[in-house]
């Protein structure tokens, strides 16, 4: 996902999106170690997802104050 992309969501939905994908990296997580992983450059993108929405989580809340 874009930086932009997750810029022109509200913290709510930045919330919710981090979440999505956090139970996305625990079923990714799962299935490595059951051997029935698909892509598993996926693990890799969706941790950064995670970090990108967290990072535009924080600017936002700081901006907010």
């Amino acid at each position: 996902m874009k930086p932009s992309e997750l810029k022109a969501m509200t913290i709510d939905e930045l919330t919710q999106k981090e979440q999505d994908l956090r139970k996305e990296l625990f079923n990714l997580r799962f299935q490595q170690a059951t051997g029935e992983i698909e892509n598993p450059m996926r693990l890799h993108t969706v941790k950064k997802d995670i970090a990108r929405t967290l990072t535009i989580k924080s600017e936002k809340l700081k901006a907010g104050r």
